[in-house]
């Protein structure tokens, strides 16, 4: 039947029953007294009526499931079906605000900045990571022009010339940008931020590498094509011309030798196919090998002290061989003859500790963050007096990044340098971290 049938015949049908009774009354009672029964069923009835649409209006100004009265007659039917209408407004509403909650939450962990602006570049909402790139707050900032924010001529003629097909290119807050505008709704726009500061900062790495060893390799290289040429030319050089010639060109061979070898080690601490397998090291006896290296490179120009009290260790003897024995010889490059240099191997509260003091010529405090970077000098020709690859603290830095170790400097120009390994507590044998807590 249809509903709005269900609706009247109630209402018709107690209509009858009023009429059907004032009938009796009136042939039982007489005319007045049926009217007056009639009169007062009707306004009876009018009385739950309103009572009911006063119910309903209450209702609607909080309308609330579980408030919903129960009803009676047609009023049943109509309070049941604004109950279910009700329950699925909420279950939906429910679901979006999951949903909401949902891209929020992912919104926030986007490593790239997302904002929400109108048509007219009004911001509307932003994630944290576009409050970092573009210095936004998304309380103070809501519903001001973008253009206002963002205050760079890039940014501007972008805007104005709107070729959004394209990303832009930015220098902004210290921060190498790209940002997009997409364009999703008639009334609205996304202005998208990535972070390519890193990017930048590895890609020129990169050309700084291939720049950097290129040039090593083709001094040496030089040299050598030099001296071959002179003897292919010249051969009736006496035999200390020949000799010296020979002696340059095996010192610039042995040069090449040692960048091939760094340079294939970094390669090899790099891969993901070189996983770390650690066995005990024997820390007494890597610090004394190391001992003998730096007191052979120092050849007596320079005061070597050492102590070393500390546990063995969980790892690749070889890698740690190689980024102590850096350290070290370093410190002896970097000392001038009468200096002072200090080994020491010591078990902290972190975890175990070695460390290389020395007096020497110092670094100023610009250098110190990038020291650990591949071909970094500081002073390039000093560099090359001290027959240094370059690649000595790259290699420590990847070594220890494999041990769970870090690498501290404290240096002042003309005043010494401390390089500082800090070992975590999980490269100690069970036992060792045992005793230690006893």
């Amino acid at each position: 039947m249809n509903p709005k049938l269900l609706f009247w015949v109630p209402a018709m049908l107690r209509l009858v029953v009023v009429g059907a009774g004032a009938a009796v009354l009136w042939v039982l009672f007489g005319e007045r007294t049926a009217l007056g029964a009639a009169c007062i069923a009707i306004l009876m009835l009018l009385f739950v009526q309103l009572s009911y649409l006063n119910q309903l209006n209450n209702w609607l100004d909080d309308p609330d499931s579980g408030k919903l009265p129960d009803g009676w007659g047609s009023w049943t039917d109509i309070f049941s079906r604004l109950y279910r209408l009700r329950r699925e407004e909420e279950k939906s509403q429910a679901e979006l605000t999951e949903w909401l909650a949902r891209f929020r939450q992912a919104m926030h962990l986007l490593p790239d900045g997302v904002v929400i602006m109108d048509d007219v570049l009004f911001l509307e909402w932003c994630n944290p990571a576009a409050e970092r790139h573009l210095g936004l707050i998304q309380e103070r900032d809501k519903g001001m022009r973008v253009t206002n924010l963002v205050r760079t001529p890039e940014f501007m003629d972008y805007i104005i010339l709107g070729r959004y097909e394209q990303p832009l290119t930015l220098s902004f807050r210290n921060r190498k940008l790209t940002v997009q505008i997409i364009p999703f709704d008639n009334r609205r726009q996304i202005l998208v931020t990535h972070d390519a500061t890193e990017t930048e900062r590895i890609e020129r790495m990169r050309r700084d590498f291939i720049a950097n060893a290129s040039h090593e390799l083709r001094t040496p290289l030089t040299v050598i094509v030099g001296f071959l040429e002179i003897a292919s030319t010249e051969l009736d050089l006496d035999a200390p011309t020949r000799a010296a010639h020979i002696q340059l060109m095996t010192e610039q061979s042995q040069r090449m030798q040692r960048l091939i070898e760094d340079m294939l080690t970094l390669s090899r601490l790099e891969s993901v196919d070189y996983p770390l397998r650690p066995e005990r090291v024997d820390i007494n006896k890597l610090m004394d090998q190391i001992l003998l290296e730096t007191q052979a490179l120092s050849a007596g120009k320079h005061r070597l002290t050492m102590a070393c009290d500390g546990p063995d260790v969980l790892g690749n003897a070889e890698e740690l061989h190689s980024a102590f024995g850096n350290l070290a010889s370093n410190a002896v490059r970097y000392t001038p003859s009468g200096g002072s240099i200090h080994l020491e191997y010591k078990n902290m509260l972190k975890g175990p500790q070695f460390s290389v003091s020395d007096t020497g010529i110092g670094i100023s405090p610009e250098h110190i963050s990038r020291l650990t970077e591949r071909f970094y000098r500081v002073d390039k020709s000093r560099s090359r007096e001290t027959q240094g690859t370059g690649l000595g603290l790259a290699i420590v830095k990847h070594v220890l990044l494999r041990h769970g170790g870090t690498l501290s400097i404290k240096s002042e120009a003309g005043k010494g340098s401390s390089f500082i390994v800090g070992m975590p507590q999980s490269v100690m044998s069970p036992e060792q971290r045992e005793s230690l807590i006893k």
